[in-house]
């Protein structure tokens, strides 16, 4: 262990804390059943056999190996798990109980929500008020038992990494439900890891470059010279050298504020498209959409990213396309153009399965430089601000493209929340 200095990094006392089978616990205890014991699996649409498995209890993948990912097809047809649409809007609620419960223990400033089953906990200023990181990971196990009746995970580290990693790899697996890794530990916890998948932070793709370089353990990457892995690597490479100790310089109150703005719509959708006039109104459904965020905010963008995602692996991939506008804009219409030219540009009749629009290079509407030569693009707005407020009055459905009606999603997706179903049955 000699070879890193461990007292030149930080010694916190942090929680990585994991709402166990998110989904499908909730979806256990609304039905007042216990989230360990209930068969139940979260699938996208329940009316489309390639559905995906958003989440599934603990039984379900202890004893049928179906976990998120898994299509609806694969759920066997005899068997007692309960296959229920998702509920977006309720889990999010319950998201926010859990965090309030967090902040019985924390500030804001030394809590980072990772996703929405996953948060990380920075403790050490709370130990004179609750004691040490064991026990008050013990007051939210029992706390979030009692009043929500879920179970959560705790990993306790002396940093966010060790505090992840010994969530993922030890707390998760079996009760007590919590598991602390520290520095003196790491030759028996970390090094011990495998695959190198299994580690965080490590593709397929970097295990097989590790691989070809001879590497095939956490150990012996942690013996590695870290130059030679910087050279290969790059600065991935010398991150996971020091990953590999344990080491993790973060500090939870200390977040770096992003350096860009953006806003992004993504969806996978549920059959392939082939019809051009479908795709571009998908297309154009999904530029409305990012473009009515950036109207809510008053922001305009200078730049839009079209990626196409194709099924058939036999084709391209897909592609990315960075599209310049002329000056900053906000316009469903202008931008919605712009991205069908690059679109028809492109598209060879593949079979679309995905498609992402962002806007990039955010400014605020209040900075664009008024041209006389653009004045005729205040109708386009008008008609924006228009739609935007009937929309805010009486629901998205009020107001749509014709299109939307044969090939496009935007009906069947309005009352969505986070991509999937956001009410109650």
């Amino acid at each position: 262990m000699g070879l890193v200095d461990f007292s030149r990094f930080p010694r916190r006392s942090v929680l990585c804390i994991d709402a166990k089978s998110f989904f499908a616990s909730v979806e256990a205890v609304r039905r007042k059943l216990d989230p360990l014991e209930a068969y139940i699996a979260v699938v996208s649409d329940v009316r489309r056999a390639g559905a995906i498995v958003l989440a599934s209890s603990p039984r379900v993948k202890l004893e049928y190996n179906i976990k998120t990912g898994n299509r609806l097809f694969e759920i066997p047809k005899h068997s007692p798990i309960m296959v229920v649409e998702p509920n977006m809007a309720l889990y999010i609620n319950v998201n926010q109980a859990i965090q309030n419960i967090f902040r019985r223990f924390v500030t804001d400033e030394d809590m980072h929500v990772y996703s929405i089953d996953e948060s990380i906990l920075d403790v050490t200023a709370s130990l004179n008020l609750f004691g040490p990181a064991e026990a008050i990971a013990e007051a939210i196990l029992k706390t979030v038992k009692d009043e929500l009746g879920l179970i959560v995970t705790i990993g306790i580290g002396d940093n966010p990494l060790l505090a992840k990693l010994a969530l993922d790899n030890e707390a998760k697996k079996r009760p007590p439900w919590m598991a602390k890794w520290t520095y003196e530990m790491v030759p028996q916890t970390v090094w011990k890891i495998q695959p190198l998948t299994a580690f965080w932070g490590i593709s397929r793709g970097y295990d097989k470059k590790l691989k070809q370089m001879g590497i095939y353990t956490i150990e012996g990457l942690a013996h590695a010279d870290p130059v030679w892995l910087q050279k290969t690597l790059g600065v991935m490479g010398l991150q996971l050298y020091y990953h590999a100790w344990g080491l993790d310089a973060s500090i939870i109150s200390q977040k770096e504020r992003p350096k860009s703005k953006s806003y992004s719509k993504n969806q996978i959708l549920m059959r392939d498209y082939y019809v051009k006039a479908e795709i571009l109104m998908i297309i154009k459904e999904m530029v409305g959409d990012v473009c009515a965020r950036l109207r809510k905010h008053q922001e305009k963008c200078q730049e839009i990213y079209l990626g196409i995602g194709y099924s058939d692996r036999n084709f391209r991939s897909g592609f990315t396309a960075r599209i310049k506008l002329i000056r900053p804009e906000h316009s469903t219409d202008i931008i919605s153009e712009a991205a069908r030219q690059e679109f028809c540009e492109r598209w060879q009749g593949e079979p679309v399965r995905s498609v992402n629009i962002t806007a990039g290079k955010i400014v605020s509407q209040g900075h664009e430089q008024l041209e006389l030569f653009f004045a005729g693009a205040e109708k386009n707005h008008a008609i924006d601000r228009v739609i935007d407020e009937l929309r805010q009055r009486f629901g998205k459905k009020t107001i749509f493209y014709a299109g939307s009606m044969a090939g496009g999603t935007f009906l069947e997706r309005a009352d969505y929340v986070g991509g999937h179903k956001g009410k109650s049955e």
